[in-house]
Formats: C-alpha cells, sequence, structure tokens
C-alpha cells in the first residue's frame, strides 16, 4: 500500500482496481483461470483492461446455462447452483485443468491460481437483492500445496449493472490480497472493501485454509467482518469454520440463549437444557428443523473497552467443546435480533434468558433511537409469535426466586408487560437447578484468575479440564 505525505501527516493511498489488476498481470509468476457464474465476466474484464493479461489469464469462462455448467461441473443433488459446494466444486475443477494442460516442467515457478464466482443478482422484481459465493484456490509457492480463500456476500444495491461492477471489483481485491496481504489476514480482510462503499456490499462469511493459512483461526475472522461493519451477524460451529447464518437458519425454528459465557457455567447449560425441553414441547416446533444458537454481542465483547481476542477466543472454544453453534452479532437490542431471524424464516422463535434481561427489554431508555418508542420495538419483537423463556432469580436477601410473576418493571411498564405475560409470550421455566442458582460467570472468572479453589464446580463436564489444559481465561494451572 503506497503512504504519501501531505505537510507532517502521513495518508494511506488505497491502490487503484485498475492498479491492482495490473500488478497482477506484470507479475510473471501468477497465472491462472476465471470461472464467472451469473452476472457474467466482471472481475476478469478488469484484468483485460488493466493491460499485459496475457500473463496472468489462461482461460476465462461464463458457463451461464445451466445444462452448460451441469456439463462442465456435474449435477447438484439439490439443483442449486449458488452454494458453497458449487464454488469449490468450480474451483478445484479449474485448477485440475490447469495442472492437466500446464506442463509443471515448462512453467516451473508459475504460481497456479483458480478465481470463481457463482451468483445470483437483483431480480425483475427487486424483491430478492442476490448473493453469491467467491473464492480462489492459489498457490505462493510452485512446490507447495494450495490455499483457500471462500467468502459469501449479499448485495445491497438495487440494480443488477452496479451489482455486476461491485462484483468485479471485489474479485480483483480477493485475488490481489491472496498474493500480496496474506500474511496479514487481517487487512486482507479489510481489503475486500477497497474502491467499494461498505454500503453496496455484505461479506459475511469468510473461511481461510491451506498451508499459509494453518495459523488462521477462522472465528476470528468472523470476529473481524462484524468488527469491521462488513455485517451485522456472524455464525461458527463445534469444528471452528464459519458458517452461513441464511443457510443454517433458513426455514428453521429458532431457540437463542443470549450471554457472555465468560466461561460456560452450570446455569447457562441449565437455561439451554431446561428451555429446549419447553420449545421442543410446542406444537408448532419441529425438533428436527430447529436450530439452536448460543448468541453473544459486540457490545459483551466490547464491556471492558476495546476487544480482546484471546479472550473471544476462549469463550468460542468451550461453547464449542460443548458441540453448540456460536452467533456474534451486532444486535444490542433483542428486537433487531429477531428482525434479522425472520429475514430466514417464518416459523417459531423463543429467547431464553434471565430476569435481568427481561427487566432491561422493558427499559424505555434502549428505544429512544427509534421513532415508534418501545411500542414499535415490541412489534417487531412479538409479532412473529415470539417466546420468551424466563430463567429466575434467587435474591439473596429475602432468599425468595425472582421470576414472571414477582419481578418489577417500571410502572409505566406495568400494562404492557401484563399484556404480554397474560398472552402466553413470556413464559417461566420451572424445572431448574435451585442448588446452583448462585452461580454467576463474572465469580467463576474473578476464581480462575486468581487462583482460588473451588470454581470447577460452577461448570459443566469436561469445562474446567478444557480450561486448565488450554490455560483459558488466565488460568496458570493445567490440572
Amino acid at each position: 500500500m503506497a503512504i504519501t505525505l501531505k505537510g507532517d501527516q502521513k495518508i494511506s493511498s488505497v491502490p487503484t482496481t485498475k492498479n491492482k489488476a495490473l500488478r497482477i498481470n506484470l507479475n510473471a509468476n501468477i497465472y491462472g483461470t476465471f470461472a464467472e457464474i451469473g452476472a457474467g465476466q466482471e472481475t476478469v474484464r478488469n484484468f483485460f483492461r488493466a493491460g499485459g493479461a496475457s500473463g496472468t489469464i489462461a482461460k476465462a469462462m461464463s458457463a451461464y446455462d445451466k445444462d452448460f455448467s451441469d456439463a462442465i461441473y456435474g449435477i447438484e443433488t439439490d439443483r442449486r447452483y449458488v452454494t458453497e459446494k458449487r464454488l469449490k466444486k468450480m474451483l478445484k475443477h479449474e485448477m485440475n485443468l490447469i495442472e492437466d494442460r500446464l506442463d509443471r516442467q515448462k512453467h516451473p515457478e508459475k504460481l497456479f491460481f483458480s478465481y470463481a464466482n457463482t451468483v445470483a443478482t437483483i431480480n425483475f422484481t427487486k424483491k430478492f437483492k442476490g448473493h453469491g459465493w467467491v473464492g480462489i484456490r492459489f498457490q505462493l509457492d510452485p512446490l507447495e500445496d494450495y490455499n483457500e480463500i471462500v467468502l459469501h456476500l449479499r448485495f445491497k444495491e438495487t440494480e443488477a449493472r452496479l451489482q455486476q461492477e461491485t462484483l468485479g471489483v471485489l474479485g480483483v481485491n480477493l485475488i490481489y490480497g491472496a498474493f500480496y496481504l496474506n500474511d496479514n489476514p487481517k487487512e486482507l480482510l479489510k481489503s475486500f472493501y477497497d474502491n467499494i462503499d461498505k454500503d453496496k456490499l455484505e461479506i459475511d462469511m469468510i473461511n481461510f485454509s491451506g498451508p499459509r493459512f494453518t495459523y488462521v483461526d477462522n472465528r476470528l475472522m468472523s470476529l473481524q467482518l462484524v468488527k469491521n461493519e462488513m455485517t451485522n451477524a456472524v455464525m461458527f460451529g463445534p469444528d471452528g469454520n464459519n458458517l452461513l447464518p441464511a443457510q443454517v437458519l433458513y426455514k428453521k425454528n429458532i431457540l437463542a440463549l443470549r450471554g457472555s459465557f465468560r466461561p460456560v457455567t452450570k446455569v447457562n447449560m441449565d437455561m439451554y437444557e431446561q428451555s429446549k425441553k419447553m420449545f421442543f414441547k410446542e406444537k408448532k416446533v419441529d425438533p428436527d428443523k430447529t436450530q439452536i444458537i448460543f448468541e453473544i454481542t459486540l457490545s459483551n465483547l466490547r464491556a471492558e473497552g476495546e476487544i480482546n481476542e484471546r479472550d473471544f477466543l476462549d469463550r468460542a472454544e468451550l461453547l464449542c467443546s460443548l458441540g453448540q453453534n456460536v452467533m456474534i452479532t451486532n444486535y444490542q437490542e433483542y428486537y433487531r435480533l429477531v428482525e434479522y431471524f425472520s429475514e430466514f424464516t417464518k416459523e417459531r422463535m423463543a429467547l431464553a434468558m434471565g430476569v435481568y434481561n427481561l427487566i432491561q427489554i422493558f427499559d424505555e431508555k434502549y428505544y429512544r433511537h427509534i421513532s415508534g418508542g418501545i411500542l414499535e420495538a415490541f412489534g417487531k419483537l412479538f409479532y412473529k409469535d415470539l417466546k420468551i423463556y424466563l430463567y429466575p432469580y434467587k435474591e439473596e436477601e429475602s432468599n425468595q426466586f425472582i421470576n414472571s410473576e414477582n419481578l418489577k418493571v417500571h410502572p409505566r411498564m406495568k400494562e404492557l408487560y401484563k399484556f404480554f405475560k397474560n398472552n402466553g409470550r413470556v413464559v417461566d421455566i420451572q424445572d431448574f437447578d435451585q442448588d446452583i442458582l448462585h452461580i454467576f460467570s463474572r465469580t467463576v472468572l474473578k476464581m480462575i484468575k486468581e487462583g482460588e479453589e473451588g470454581w470447577e464446580e460452577m461448570l459443566p463436564s469436561g469445562i474446567a479440564e478444557v480450561i486448565k489444559q488450554n490455560r483459558l481465561f488466565g488460568c496458570s494451572r493445567r490440572n
């Protein structure tokens, strides 16, 4: 990245799309193919226009017709074309062709790559804005195995032509970043928006793989997407690889549990188990079509100032070890989270939470930024036939359990609260474990950091061992 001086200030200058393409073209060793399905040949066109493309482009193609595409890449069992599976098949197929058709002895220094995208741009009625998969498979050493970067995007522009142009710029940024920014994945990620306004495009999933990215934790890359405002929500599975929320949540019943999970405690898991039982008993809920999510907000990760990436990975490590899907969102208000879920499903949803969180939901100060205030927020929160499963709190002074029957909301909110309570939208979790209500994550965390005894019993089975083995949350002992 070029640096220019203006007075005493250093100004970072982002290379133009043409300059990026030209730098690739002028590198005598970079050589590969472009396969672009759906929007056309937007990416490769930038390389042709930049000049010197004959040393870079082995082949450019667009198998736009479905029959031609099937003949080249095979028929998908689900008959879908804009999928990650299709993209990876394209990348692998094109790379195999390069290896078959080019003599490695004749080109010993060449760094082969295959770039591909499969996208659906905005439809005629403009109800569906479009989305797509983009990826690159590439070498950084002729004797080394291939690396791969795969991402999913959602278009925000309302004209197909503009979406195609944006896709072309993104493709150049991806190829340029793969070869020249691979040693700094965070900067590579940011560079995807070079010469692109953020309101034109959303990137909501990315995965890095290959020998040069063995040190990259894809969960951390997910966090960067939200942190950099490239998207508002990301998801990763128990294996640590990032998931596409739209794919995981599509037409599913959704049960979400929000927390800090710092660390995950017996209370968290009791809330999970009990709310799951209640959710599965609902007439409108099919257990086989249900997705349960442990959600952490960005504001929670920033609770102590700047985001501590090690702390984030510690939380993620524990939830993944429990076999859970984890979501990171920029939705501090619950109604925004439900709105997001509603983009992908019309099935029943539920939120499991503690008493304190429910009281916060009925606090008007969280809704001053929207014109309709709390009534608008609640209209969005509850209109999807949503239920709240409430986990009780034990008051130390009175030794009393606080639940939906005796919790106190602001006097102005009493009637509103009664309306939702009486209509069965707020339901108490009854079969909770009374012996663990004294456990709080912050207490456990303090005990771990200060080396106190007894915190192990406050955590789910096996979690203490994971913390000690990996020295998570500042734990200093391994046994």
